[in-house]
């Protein structure tokens, strides 16, 4: 018998856990949830105040009498799901099948899973906080509503297999309305003059831009408007009018939240946001590192404060000023933002004596790549500000003005270890201006006039939607991941390089839901209720008033779309590739593993067949076309048309225009990755009969 069960969710959780306790306490996993709605239809009892019927999940019946069994005979029982809401709602629904009174001190929590704070925690145990259970059952209650009653009317006016959401429709809006955006942009023209001058006695070259005429700042539009300009000063004097020389100061930015963690990876690490939560998982639950053993390395990894502990601030500024300096460090507090939830510390790492090149040997590369982001982002935002020395020079010609602008790194300070990517942002360069006096003439080189055009918004990244989402209130850190998971495994969107572009089908559901369900599939609406979730969780309002709120005006609008909505035929794209059967042009279908070929007489022509990607280069070996594909693990690969035929080419990497290949070297450019076999001999066990 255990004097202790502690369920956690997850198995490396648990294997973590039970190292730092060990004795005689026993550590399972729930593995999630072990009761939600029933898949089969919508769960939640319309005429009794909307009560949700939560059922047991399918498949999970050996388990739940294995956690009773173990309950039943431990002495104390403690929910040690995770710190945010859903973990909560867990541990509620855990108490609930183990017969765990509500009102028992039987919950802890982890914001870090270090020995020091495990033990610490297990020694203060807590009430179930119903509050924040509540807000989960609220979200979970009103997205299953919008879900079960839109989508059936999607079904029967567009087809079969479509669904709406709540949060996920609005995510697609934003990113139909972006590319509305950047089809109906219009171009304007504009144009700079770059002059290229030299100052007098060094005779060093600096660059100044065309600023405007007297003191005011003027825009070109035309080459009329240049050619006026450059006849102007064509014989004129370049003479410095004025020299202001300053310092610029840049300020490292705060410790991570969810969403800045996850477009920071996107950008410098190219992960996705998936990647991202799932290798951060592992991060956060526990990794065994050598002498310290098995221990998680960061923070919990759901979090929109930028908050730190005292404890970390203080170990920040010993590794600081024993590794850089005193003047490296600076005592910074960053203000969390007013909608924000602040239930958890910003994401940091919880042993910060364990650099990420001292443990990068236990590590696997993708745990190692964001552990060091982490890690540097967080000791770089306990650093000091990187200073510049910036010195700007105002050339005058004939009562018109050049602009020159030069910045020189003077400290790095957190520089030094970590530089925030913002999207389309580039990085800062050194650029300088020669020393310069007022009155002093200095000789024209060039001058480049240079015709340029306005540019359309940038398709979303994950990055961006991301930022989107949190700026405009839409979700929380929890929901952003698996959002954009749903609407791309959905086909309302797709990936080109990286930016989510809507596809057609995208485009009608989003056309559908926005003329007919205005009042919930909208910006203002979603933020709104995020906010009244906020507010159950903070104990102001019950759930269930949020919720009939919503049906009632609700229910009305869909009755009406049922009703009033014709049927909505979608148009299948036709490709430039006619059906070898029957002549007819094939349409492009999704299917399980993305696009495919099928001829539209179907079922009296079954052909269908895969559309294959091609790239420019010719086969190194044959001069065939080179094919795309892609392995089980949706890696890319390339190969020759003629593999398998009269061709051995096959390669992980692209080939290159004049690349040589021979079949020696097809080991080398292909390594198939297979899981290493265990050694272990299996052991089978027969059972008397």
């Amino acid at each position: 018998m255990a004097d202790k069960l502690i369920i956690v969710e997850s198995p490396a959780k648990a294997n973590t856990i039970k190292k730092f306790l060990g004795g005689n306490t026993k550590v399972m996993a729930s593995m999630g949830h072990i009761r939600d709605l029933p898949k089969s239809k919508m769960g939640i009892d319309i005429e009794h105040d909307f009560e949700p019927e939560y059922i047991n999940i399918r498949g999970k019946g050996d388990l739940i009498k294995s956690l009773k069994k173990e309950a039943k005979n431990a002495k104390q029982v403690y929910l040690a799901t995770d710190p945010d809401r859903e973990g909560e709602a867990i541990a509620w629904h855990l108490a609930h099948i183990l017969e765990i009174p509500e009102d028992s001190d039987c919950r802890v929590t982890f914001n870090e899973i270090t020995k020091e704070t495990v033990k610490e925690s297990i020694k203060k145990p807590r009430k179930i906080d119903m509050n924040l259970t509540d807000a989960q059952q609220a979200r979970r209650v009103l997205d299953r509503i919008v879900g079960y009653k839109i989508s059936p009317v999607l079904w029967k006016k567009v087809k079969t297999g479509l669904s709406a959401g709540r949060v996920q429709s609005v995510a697609v809006k934003l990113i139909v309305d972006r590319e509305e955006e950047i089809e109906h942009f219009i171009p304007e023209e504009y144009w700079n003059i770059y002059a290229t001058l030299l100052e007098p006695n060094a005779k060093k070259e600096f660059q100044a831009t065309f600023f405007g005429k007297g003191n005011k700042k003027m825009e070109i539009h035309t080459e009329e408007e240049v050619k006026e300009i450059l006849k102007a000063i064509e014989k004129g004097k370049y003479i410095v009018a004025d020299i202001k020389k300053g310092e610029k100061k840049r300020t490292p930015a705060p410790p991570f939240t969810t969403s800045t963690m996850q477009q920071e990876a996107s950008r410098k690490l190219g992960f996705t946001l998936k990647k991202t939560m799932s290798v951060a998982q592992g991060l956060y639950e526990g990794v065994n590192v050598g002498e310290k053993g098995t221990v998680g390395l960061i923070t919990y990894m759901r979090t929109d404060s930028t908050r730190i502990s005292e404890e970390a601030r203080a170990i920040a500024k010993t590794v600081i000023t024993e590794k850089y300096g005193a003047n490296y460090y600076e005592n910074r507090y960053y203000k969390t933002k007013a909608s924000a939830q602040d239930a958890h510390e910003a994401i940091r790492p919880t042993y910060i004596d364990l650099d990420p090149e001292k443990i990068k040997s236990y590590l696997s590369s993708d745990q190692y790549k964001l552990y060091r982001l982490v890690y540097h982002r967080f000791i770089a935002s306990q650093m000091a500000q990187a200073i510049y020395d910036t010195v700007s020079a105002d050339i005058e010609v004939n009562d018109y003005h050049f602009k020159a602008n030069g910045q020189t790194l003077k400290f790095k300070g957190f520089m030094t270890l970590y530089v925030e990517t913002l999207e389309g942002e580039k990085e800062e360069e050194d650029t300088s201006v020669p020393e310069l006096i007022v009155g002093q003439e200095v000789m024209k080189k060039k001058l480049e006039p240079k015709q340029s055009f306005t540019q359309p918004p940038a398709r979303y990244t994950e990055a961006s939607l991301v930022k989107a989402l949190e700026e405009k209130g839409i979700g929380r850190p929890s929901t952003y991941s698996p959002t954009i998971t749903t609407i791309l495994e959905r086909r309302y969107i797709e990936k080109e390089q990286k930016q989510l572009v809507p596809t057609d089908l995208g485009k009608i559901v989003n056309q559908l839901l926005i003329e007919n369900f205005t009042d919930v599939i909208n910006v203002e609406f979603t933020a709104k209720i995020e906010e009244e979730f906020d507010g159950v969780a903070e104990g102001k309002e019950p759930w269930k008033k949020i919720i009939r709120e919503f049906y009632g005006p609700f229910e009305k609008e869909v009755e009406k779309v049922e009703k009033e909505l014709e049927h909505v035929e979608l148009v299948e794209e036709v490709s430039d590739v006619p059906c070898e059967k029957c002549g007819r042009m094939m349409v492009i279908k999704y299917g399980r593993y993305g696009k495919f070929l099928a001829c539209p007489g179907y079922p009296e022509c079954k052909n269908a067949k895969p559309i294959v990607e091609t790239i420019d280069v010719p086969c190194p070996v044959c001069g065939g076309t080179v094919q795309v594909k892609k392995s089980k693990r949706g890696r890319k690969f390339y190969v020759c048309e003629n593999n398998g035929k009269t061709c051995e080419y096959i390669s992980w990497n692209a080939p290159k225009v004049g690349e040589e290949w021979h079949p020696e070297q097809q080991e080398e450019k292909v390594k198939k990755t297979t899981r290493k076999k265990s050694t272990k001999k299996k052991t089978t066990s027969k059972k008397k009969k």
